[in-house]
């Protein structure tokens, strides 16, 4: 039961980063849309066409994702809050090095590794971003996490964080109670 506890103790600890993860990444990606698509990138047929067709077209596609909301919502910001996770992961895609992350991905994600090119950045990023996916969804469906690295999983999550924002980064080891959680897992 003291596992079990603990193990709801540490998933509820886990949203705040997730939280300010998920916003980073939405953040940049949506900076570096703004840049090269314009205020209404949502709307931007070039655009459509340079996002990937998933698994043959079955299952989630990010291209009927971002057009279904850009037709019944009103507003850029609002189609933002409402694209998956997994929309913003395919934006981190080889296809897009050349017209989306090769001229922004600096000034979208300031904070990134410069031992990194900027393909190794985002070939990075797409890969922790799916990793970071797969976690929150764990945890969203109320699954155990105890017998994770759970220390990875929260520096892959500050990382990205910090990719976008160092101060945000410093903020949230203010802020956080997953490092502590952790050594008190029973």
């Amino acid at each position: 039961m003291q596992l079990y506890c603990w193990n709801a103790d540490i998933s509820a600890a886990f949203f705040l980063a997730l939280q300010f993860c998920e916003l980073a990444v939405r953040n940049g990606a949506v900076e570096a849309l703004e840049k090269e698509f314009g205020q209404t990138w949502h709307l931007n047929r070039g655009f459509y066409n340079t996002l990937p067709s998933l698994r043959g077209g079955k299952g989630y596609q990010p291209r009927d994702d971002v057009q279904g909301l850009a037709r019944r919502l009103p507003t850029p910001g609002k189609v933002v809050a409402e694209l998956k996770f997994a929309f913003w992961q395919y934006l981190f895609v080889k296809g897009q090095d050349v017209r989306l992350w090769a001229p922004h991905f600096v000034t979208a994600f300031p904070g990134y590794d410069q031992n990194l090119t900027v393909k190794q950045a985002r070939a990075a990023m797409h890969q922790d971003i799916e990793h970071i996916r797969r976690f929150r969804n764990r945890i969203a469906h109320h699954e155990p996490i105890f017998y994770r690295n759970l220390t990875d999983d929260f520096e892959r999550i500050r990382k990205l964080i910090e990719w976008r924002s160092p101060d945000a980064a410093v903020w949230l080891d203010g802020a956080e109670h997953v490092t502590t959680l952790i050594a008190q897992k029973p």
